[in-house]
């Protein structure tokens, strides 16, 4: 303990000298932004892709810190973006399959709609209808820790958090908020999400001008090299190029705003790559993602970080540069700041059901290994998915594997069935197409890596193995979704206190002219309020459906 409490000490004390010299001179607190993109893999030309050319995320890279080795948990967005919020693995809360409802950007509970039949079936054959992921009453957003210590949250615009996101997560979630409106004094934690480079945009953005030549992309061993391919490639290189130039236009505002000299910048995608074999894969290609960190004052600029991180890691590790203690319940560790963890040995995914196609998958990577165990090998590894293949490269080497016009490498990931246990080593088979689980010369790194992940999957209680509508009726008893209790308002003089005898709700609450506005305040401690004053509370509890309203 006394080895403990010295660390953190000598951290806190370095990092307020760190920052000290900034701080005094704008006196302003500190504030943190995120600018989150999607579906992209670490292949920007700060990672030394010498095809790409992004010179603003470059920029950030040069005057911050560049992390080598950051994951996700999921290749693929809602169950990601889970572990973000809560700083906790899927599998462990049973919200692995993506996705469970229409909960992509926020809506009042009373807009929530749930489908009952929408054509899908779990493993077990049984219809899967849209819900939401209920927690264990102690897991919270880690942005309701931020609030409490009275940073103002904007969150512009995306959430696909497996449930709606709470009223009481945000100060402002409704889409082109402003760390602007923080007030005066107040110090804000700010997110930008662009959808540019999402899979999406492969189609939706196919007319736009390519500013990457088709004749210049590398193609990856896994692909055949034809035109559709690198038509694909330089669609998706050039829409992260687009995604630079916002964020260009992006770092400009924060120079005018004159915020850039006392924030700390994070950027980072939300998995990795959108094309056949990166989104939704468990190895390196779906889950290794870019994590640059840019400090003020010039804090470690230029430096690159080989640690292990995984994108949970996100959340505890802001609060962790604040000074905030993250909850000992997080599966997330700080990789900076007051509460530094130790380095991580390993980062553990999973692939599940992905709309209407259900899989089971489980990886462990450790930096230059990616050991891979199959529990549905009978089922392909490229299984059919209605909205990839949009795509038209994927729906076209779908359509040549079917032909057997594929050969070699190229058509390594069409296996009709998987091996049992994959095992691939990234420093001489970047592409993940060398399965080196039965050579012998392997057998200790196979040997380690399958032990890592059973004595994970033990620990967490690895959810994947319930059939997911068994999972739901967990969550939702008789299929119904629970109710949160009503928020109880009494006074004592001036001072009103708020209670809400549902177990883990969130209450929010407004007085006197913001009564009936969009914004709501986070219920922390007693609020001192002139008798005259009204004031309106409402409760929630992530996955439940809302309070009613209370006033007094």
């Amino acid at each position: 303990m006394r080895k403990l409490y010295f660390k953190k000490y000598f951290i806190l004390i370095f990092f307020f000298s760190t920052f000290t010299t900034a701080q005094n001179s704008v006196k302003k607190p500190l504030n943190v932004i995120w600018i989150s993109c999607e579906d992209m893999g670490p292949i920007l030309s700060s990672y030394d892709n010498k095809f790409i050319n992004t010179p603003n995320i470059d920029r950030i890279a040069t005057e911050g810190v560049k992390y080598t080795n950051a994951y996700s948990t999921v290749g693929v967005c809602a169950p990601s973006r889970f572990s973000i919020i809560t700083g906790m693995y899927p599998v462990r809360l049973g919200a692995h399959n993506m996705r469970t409802g229409d909960h992509n950007n926020f809506k009042w509970p009373e807009e929530v709609k749930f489908r009952n039949d929408k054509g899908i079936l779990d493993k077990s054959g049984k219809n899967v209808p849209d819900y939401e992921v209920v927690t264990p009453a102690y897991v919270k957003p880690f942005t309701e820790y931020l609030r409490k210590a009275g940073y103002y949250c904007v969150n512009d615009n995306k959430c696909d958090y497996q449930f709606n996101a709470p009223f009481t997560a945000w100060d402002d979630v409704y889409g082109n908020g402003s760390y602007m409106d923080a007030p005066d004094g107040k110090p804000f934690f700010y997110v930008k999400n662009y959808y540019t480079t999402h899979e999406s945009r492969i189609w939706i953005r196919k007319n736009e001008p390519l500013t990457v030549s088709p004749k210049n992309v590398p193609v990856p061993d896994y692909f055949p090299d034809i035109p559709i391919v690198r038509e694909a490639i330089a669609r998706k290189y050039s829409n992260i190029e687009a995604l630079d130039k916002e964020i260009g236009l992006l770092m400009e505002k924060f120079e005018r705003d004159d915020v850039l000299e006392n924030s700390i910048i994070f950027f980072w995608s939300d998995h990795g790559g959108n094309l056949l074999r990166q989104k939704r894969a468990v190895g390196d290609s779906g889950l290794h993602v870019p994590l640059i960190v840019r400090y003020p004052d010039g804090y470690r600029a230029g430096e690159t970080d080989s640690r292990m991180v995984s994108l949970m890691d996100l959340g505890p590790t802001v609060m962790s540069i604040l000074g905030i203690e993250p909850p000992s319940y997080m599966d997330g560790k700080a990789f900076a700041g007051f509460y530094k963890d130790d380095p991580r040995k390993y980062i553990f995914g999973s692939a599940d059901r992905f709309d209407e196609s259900t899989d089971m998958q489980r990886s462990v990577l450790d930096g230059r290994f990616v050991y891979i165990k199959n529990f549905m090998p009978e089922l392909p590894l490229i299984y059919r998915n209605k909205y990839r293949e949009k795509i038209p490269m994927n729906k076209e080497l779908i359509n040549l594997d079917k032909q057997g016009k594929l050969t070699g490498d190229e058509s390594y990931i069409f296996m009709k069935t998987k091996p049992v246990e994959e095992l691939y080593d990234l420093e001489t088979d970047p592409y993940e197409i060398n399965n080196l689980a039965l050579d012998s010369n392997y057998t200790n790194v196979l040997f380690a890596m399958r032990k890592e992940l059973q004595l994970w999957q033990k620990e967490v209680n690895d959810r994947g193995f319930i059939p997911e509508s068994e999972i739901i009726k967990e969550f939702w008893p008789n299929m119904i979704q629970p109710i949160t209790s009503e928020v109880i308002i009494s006074r004592n003089d001036n001072e009103v206190h708020l209670i809400c005898e549902t177990k883990g709700a969130s209450i929010g609450y407004q007085i006197g002219d913001s009564i009936g506005s969009i914004y709501w305040e986070l219920y922390t401690k007693p609020i001192e309020l002139e008798e005259s004053k009204k004031i309106r509370a409402r409760a929630i509890r992530i996955g439940y459906k809302a309070s009613k309203f209370s006033t007094n």
